[in-house]
């Protein structure tokens, strides 16, 4: 018998260390008008299942290693099995000896539409494509497992970003919006294309310093951690340099716009004056923000 046990919780400790996410997922139906039809409750908790329970990677992942992560799908319009939708990424880090969570990836999907039925299946094939629910959601995780994996180590997040790359490439046979090159310059497309490519090189590096060297230094050294974070997003100066007004600088902004205010309006006094220039020109729709940083 306790062999018994022992054995059913050496599985259970398992299978609590093999997910990565943990994943909130919302379907807000409010655009419809018709936000209580039971389709809609459906596909969320389909949903929530389909991505906290699927195994992304061949790593088995602590409970306090699992990656916090958000995803909002408004659905504009719905047309038998048809909808309209867009979906709000996000996904956060903790920082060492901090209770704090750090946002890393806030990304708006506009371009997503699918076909669903209720209560059908959800199937991940990493070499083929399935559906373009599941496409859209599977290429955000590894997204959201690159970025996090980039800021734990210097280009750690490389097979995540592949397999981004991976879903894109097979998905780019079907007639959904997002996966092609003349999608935007704000697509799914432009998005790995661009994290993939030597002309934002500083996009993962600064994901790494910005980190490692920043966030995670302050709780032992404030004043050097905040040094550090200066240091790290003036590695985009180059980049921006090379290419202005780059949607990767748009993409990393909007999720740490908020958290550079804070770190910088308070606590101990480092050298600003050369930062909230590069931050204006770098950023500037986020200004407002960059104002209030005084120390």
């Amino acid at each position: 018998m306790r062999k018994f046990l022992f054995l059913v919780s050496f599985v259970y400790a398992l299978s609590t260390q093999s997910q990565e996410l943990i994943c909130d997922i919302i379907v807000d139906a409010q655009l419809t008008g018709n936000e209580n039809v039971q389709v809609f409750k459906t596909l969320e908790t389909q949903l929530k299942e389909f991505v906290n329970n699927t195994k992304w990677t061949n790593k088995n992942f602590a409970p306090n290693e699992r990656i916090n992560a958000s995803m909002v799908i408004k659905i504009a319009s719905y047309n038998n099995d048809v909808f309209r939708a867009s979906i709000q990424v996000r996904s956060s880090r903790p920082i060492f000896n901090s209770s704090y969570s750090s946002p890393i990836y806030n990304f708006n999907d506009r371009d997503f539409s699918f076909r669903y039925q209720e209560f059908q299946n959800f199937i991940y094939n990493p070499n083929q494509f399935e559906s373009n629910l599941v496409s859209v959601l599977a290429y955000h995780i590894y997204i959201i497992l690159a970025m996090d994996a980039d800021s734990f180590a210097l280009n750690g997040g490389e097979t995540y970003y592949e397999q981004a790359r991976a879903i894109l490439n097979f998905s780019q046979q079907s007639s959904f919006k997002g996966w092609k090159p003349e999608d935007g310059l704000q697509s799914r497309f432009s998005l790995i294309d661009n994290i993939m490519s030597p002309t934002y090189k500083e996009f993962r590096s600064v994901l790494y310093n910005y980190h490692i060297k920043g966030l995670d230094v302050m709780s032992q050294n404030p004043k050097k951690g905040k040094e550090n974070i200066a240091r790290a997003i003036k590695e985009f100066v180059t980049m921006n340099n090379r290419r202005p007004n780059s949607f990767l600088l748009r993409v990393f902004f909007d999720a740490k716009a908020e958290e550079i205010e804070d770190i910088f309006r308070d606590g101990p006094s480092v050298s600003i004056t050369d930062l909230v220039s590069s931050l204006s020109k770098m950023a500037p729709t986020h200004s407002n923000k960059w104002r209030n940083i005084s120390f």
